[in-house]
């Protein structure tokens, strides 16, 4: 019997079954500590074993510095001899081979390294810092410095620890499995930061898996080691006060948020296409954020994968930033100095589904142990991945304890969930007779469900000023709802289809665009049923869909005239804001990750137009309230001018809280100018024009208002009174009321 009891040893028959021998030195017997560390026959004097197939002889070395040599009592390397020391009292072993020698502790000496209470909490799935016991820990026992290992494989036969330290030899380590929970630890003393590991798994029937790596490993090595890293979670990025007193406002349902969306590998490299490092990303990429008037970053997943052309959206380790820009510790200061230039910062978070590489999840410990058999739940034809299993506690638990770490260990502002319309649909991307229904035979993925409810709850809760974003392409009913609602709690939910819609009409020739005008009309008809924010992501960038600019219709000026109007539109329009990098320049070619972003088009100006539009944009929407503070209230919206079918106008006013000036946003996507145009507005007095995407400074040709309109007293439409405009050709402009037009 092993110890069960802290460091002290349980008594054990001093003879030794020659077949349990045999099975530890071929490295397939699933309980190490009944043979292996000290023993106490009733009666008789203690021995201690130790396997060291590395050794040719082995001594043992009491607290006292009495040496006592060890008998080898198995040809594989298996030696036994009397204990020295009295039970409890720690011992040292003196190993030879050739003309070397060393000391070391042994492993199998030490007790228990998880309690009854943190085995109880991860059988129940309810370890909220699970992270903090599960994988490789540098801690100190019996005042010998170590590791400590621990792994969730409760299907497995033997599990063992592997590394350069044991010259990756799977029968020198094996683990003690915790049967409460399924769980195998062991503490190898003399470990530290830095050093690899993996775990080697026998399944439950002797079959030996591809290494794995830690599901919870802090670092991880790039490929194609892959191997987990020593890395104490203690030495990373802990969240400023200052920053932590103002976060929650930074993105407030009624504040501006105008989020750049960034690949950290591909935003810009050095030269020879390398790579910056994540402290090289803080210097530029911080500043340039800023001074474009964004307020905050959202990063492409940073948990740790292996193949660049998945962009981070298949991960492997998700509890390890990836080692491609840095330690963890640079991607902790990157965090910081974001939050100390005043940026908040969204990570991408994938919790829909992970790779089939073999060093990962995928059948773990020989079973289906983070995913489903059956491949109708568990299986992603579209993109080659495996579905967690989210109605397994300890699943559930894994990904849950994942989000808060990211929050807690980095001080990470908000999660945007991936794909989670492939979560919460049994059918999604599946025909019929490839999914399965559930219990009451409908297609709604209850599980995850529960699972996105329970995620939403915990990161809100457990740290407060903090939001989640949903990517959710359908219509699920309040996806950014409370839970105690009936909701899913998100506190964002991106409007895909804004972004369809919009793009689907910038598209078209401006002669066709008045059989389409429906599509910036129609928006308006949901734009409050969720908390929405407005994306022009990386997915419109890619796969042959061309830039931003090259969506756009006519010659070179006509297109980034159309995309000057739109963006303005798009900074009008209620709901918050997101660009994908290079967008805010106009970048000619679609997205490449494996290449920086085109800066040297920043040399032509209407390249650089663009970028000026955008930084102008954030400084309008950041200083007018009336554009941000009642995003989600109907009553911050009015339509102006919503059928002008034939000239493919629109205008609209945008509307604060009382006292706050209203906007009034007029957009013509059409070459032609419109001169005389009149529009009813609420209010007498002068509309100032603040911002015309026409501008000489933008690239535009320069048409406009003078600065701004007086009101007639000429009713149109609804209101008493009204304005004459000159509309540019492919322009938004924005109009701010100011007040009495006799005081100027």
């Amino acid at each position: 019997m092993s110890s069960r009891n802290g460091g002290t040893p349980t008594r054990a028959k001093n003879a030794l079954e020659p077949n349990a021998a045999d099975a530890l030195v071929a490295g397939r017997h699933g309980d190490p500590f009944a043979i292996l560390g000290p023993h106490y026959p009733p009666g008789g004097q203690g021995e201690v074993r130790v396997f060291a197939p590395h050794a040719s002889s082995v001594e043992i070395i009491s607290r006292d510095g009495a040496v006592a040599p060890l008998e080898n009592i198995h040809d594989g390397g298996l030696f036994a001899g009397p204990l020295p020391s009295a039970p409890g009292e720690p011992y040292r072993l003196r190993l030879r081979a050739g003309d070397k020698q060393w000391e070391e502790d042994d492993p199998y000496r030490f007790g228990h390294i998880l309690g009854d209470l943190d085995l109880h909490l991860i059988a129940e799935g309810q370890h909220l810092r699970i992270y903090e016991k599960l994988g490789a820990h540098i801690i100190t026992r019996d005042s010998t410095s170590g590791v400590s290992f621990a792994v969730w494989a409760p299907g497995a036969m033997r599990v063992s620890v592997v590394g350069d330290f044991n010259g990756w030899d799977g029968r020198r380590h094996p683990m003690r499995k915790r049967h409460e929970a399924g769980v195998w630890e062991l503490f190898v003393p003399r470990m530290t930061a830095g050093d690899k590991y993996k775990f080697e798994i026998l399944d439950g029937d002797g079959n030996l898996l591809p290494l794995k790596a830690d599901p919870f490993a802090f670092r991880q090595e790039p490929p194609p080691g892959n191997a987990s890293i020593i890395q104490h979670p203690g030495e990373n990025c802990i969240i400023g006060d200052e920053w932590q007193k103002k976060r929650s406002q930074s993105h407030a349902l009624d504040g501006p948020v105008s989020i750049y969306e960034v690949h950290l590998g591909s935003w810009r490299r050095k030269t020879g296409n390398k790579y910056l490092s994540y402290d090289e990303l803080a210097d530029a990429l911080v500043p340039y954020a800023l001074d474009l008037g964004f307020t905050h970053i959202e990063l492409m997943p940073v948990s740790e994968y292996p193949f660049d052309g998945s962009w981070g959206y298949q991960p492997v380790g998700l509890y390890a930033p990836t080692s491609r820009f840095g330690s963890p510790e640079a991607f902790g200061r990157f965090v910081r100095r974001c939050h100390d230039a005043g940026l908040g910062v969204f990570v991408d978070w994938v919790a829909g589904h992970f790779p089939t590489d073999p060093h990962g999840l995928a059948r773990f410990d020989g079973t289906a142990l983070y995913e489903h058999e059956d491949p109708r739940l568990g299986f992603h034809a579209d993109w080659n991945t495996l579905i967690y299993n989210y109605g397994r506690n300890e699943v559930a638990n894994y990904l849950h304890a994942n989000a808060l770490y990211w929050m807690e260990t980095f001080g990470i502002d908000g999660l945007r969930v991936d794909a989670v319309a492939s979560m919460l649909y049994l059918d999604y991307s599946r025909k019929q007779g490839e999914w399965i229904p559930n219990a009451f035979g409908g297609r709604e993925n209850l599980e995850a469900v529960a699972f996105l409810r329970r995620l939403n709850e915990l990161t809100f809760g457990e740290h407060p000023g903090t939001t989640t974003i949903a990517e959710e392409s359908t219509s699920w009913p309040a996806v950014s709802r409370p839970t105690y609602l009936g909701g899913l709690g998100f506190g964002y939910k991106w409007n895909m289809g804004w972004m369809n819609d919009t793009l689907e009409y910038m598209r078209q020739d401006p002669v066709h665009r008045k059989y389409h005008h429906s599509k910036l009309t129609f928006g308006l008809v949901y734009a409050f049923s969720e908390n929405f924010i407005l994306p022009l992501s990386h997915d419109e960038v890619v796969h042959g869909k061309g830039s931003l600019l090259e969506k756009m219709p006519g010659d070179r000026w006509q297109k980034f005239a159309n995309l000057r109007a739109y963006l303005g539109f798009m900074w009008a329009h209620p709901g918050k804001k997101l660009l994908f990098m290079g967008g805010e320049f106009g970048q000619s070619r679609e997205w490449n990750h494996d290449r920086s972003l085109d800066w040297h088009e920043l040399d032509d100006s209407l390249h650089s137009g663009v970028q000026t539009l955008v930084r102008d944009l954030n400084m309008l929407y950041r200083a007018t309230p009336a554009l941000y503070q009642k995003d989600v209230d109907t009553e911050g919206f009015q339509w102006v001018v919503m059928n002008d079918v034939e000239a493919s106008v629109f205008a609209f006013l945008r509307l604060g809280r009382e006292g706050e000036p209203p906007v009034l946003a007029v957009s013509n996507f059409t070459p032609i100018s419109r001169s005389s145009y009149r529009l009813g507005v609420p209010q007498a007095g002068r509309w100032r024009e603040v911002l015309n995407t026409d501008a000489t400074v933008y690239g535009g040709a320069g048409s406009g208002n003078l600065g701004g309109v007086k009101t007639d007293s000429l009713p149109w439409g609804i209101h008493a009174q009204s304005v004459s405009l000159t509309i540019p050709p492919l322009a938004t402009m924005f109009f701010v009321y100011e007040g009495d037009a006799n005081a100027y």
